[in-house]
């Protein structure tokens, strides 16, 4: 299983997270609160999100993917997860950027997002 908390093999320009940062856990949640409209699993358990980079200023970038690069929503995502994570009590920005390298692979998924899709 891939997690969001560790680099992706074969991505070396994507740092790991902070997952040591006070703030890690409830941007997380915040994350865990978008869905692809597409397949009813949240954006985190589905691999989409490659880190989570939270400075000593409170400043979140998030390095993401989507399920494919025509994805339908690929324009209005990055805003989503901005409004899902900007109100986390101490954030003080968020900025969201699109990569596809790795692309993203169902193999990328959580186990519970596995399950939630019958794949286990």
């Amino acid at each position: 299983m891939t997690n969001a908390s560790q680099p992706l093999e074969g991505a070396p320009l994507i740092a790991p997270s902070t997952v040591s940062h006070s703030l890690y856990e409830p941007v997380v949640e915040a994350i865990r609160t978008v869905y692809d409209p597409e397949i009813p699993v949240n954006i985190y358990e589905l691999g989409l999100i490659y880190t989570i980079d939270i400075s000593e200023e409170n400043d979140v970038k998030i390095i993401m993917t989507l399920t494919a690069p025509g994805c339908p929503v690929a324009g209005e995502m990055p805003g989503w997860i901005v409004d899902a994570v900007e109100p986390v009590a101490g954030i003080k920005s968020v900025d969201i950027d699109l990569t596809f390298e790795p692309p993203w692979g169902m193999e990328m998924m959580s186990d519970e997002a596995r399950l939630e899709l019958g794949f286990m």
